[in-house]
């Protein structure tokens, strides 16, 4: 595996789409009605992405790209709803053929970069309740939940989540150019 991380462009909705869709109907299975999950389409996905905006104040996405292929992203704000004081790790997904080979270590670990370069000391995400494969790797990383909770509705779909929260400094990896 040659991988790379980058800024998300344009052209990369399908690819992160794909990433999206396929790990949801996995990871999902048991968490999500089969329905749902099978009913989930790449270009509806694609269609909602915001790629070419680089404003700080609206969400980045960063991807993982091995060789030209995109096998993962990870998506962070500068600011989450519940306090501009916190960045927020919006999404970070990694195709199912790509898991348990250090992509979402690397994606979280420049995701962390990400927020610190925005001057962000805290950081929080939402997780699925239930899922316990993301809650170990979000607690390897030193993410704890801190017993908020909520119902959301994410892409149409009304689910529990539970919040996690990780204080960002000295979690900064050396991974160069995506801090700012």
């Amino acid at each position: 595996m040659s991988l790379s991380l980058r800024h998300a462009e344009p052209e990369d909705a399908l690819p992160i789409a794909r990433v999206h869709v396929r790990s949801w109907q996995l990871a999902y299975r048991g968490l999500l009605s089969d329905d749902y999950l099978a009913r989930m389409r790449v270009d509806e996905r694609a269609k909602r992405y915001d790629l070419a905006n680089r404003d700080p104040s609206r969400p980045q996405t960063i991807v993982a790209v091995d060789r030209d292929f995109v096998c993962g992203f990870a998506t962070v704000s500068a600011h989450c709803e519940e306090s501009a004081s916190f960045g927020e790790l919006c999404a970070l997904y990694v195709d199912p053929g790509y898991w348990n080979r250090g992509v979402g270590r690397a994606l979280i670990a420049a995701a962390r970069e990400r927020m610190v370069g925005y001057g962000i000391p805290t950081a929080v995400l939402w997780l699925l309740k239930g899922n316990a494969r993301a809650a170990r790797f979000y607690e390897l990383d030193g993410w704890r939940p801190d017993g908020a909770s909520r119902e959301a509705t994410v892409w149409g779909l009304a689910v529990q989540e539970i919040r996690y929260r990780r204080i960002l400094q000295d979690s900064i990896s050396l991974q160069p150019g995506l801090g700012k």
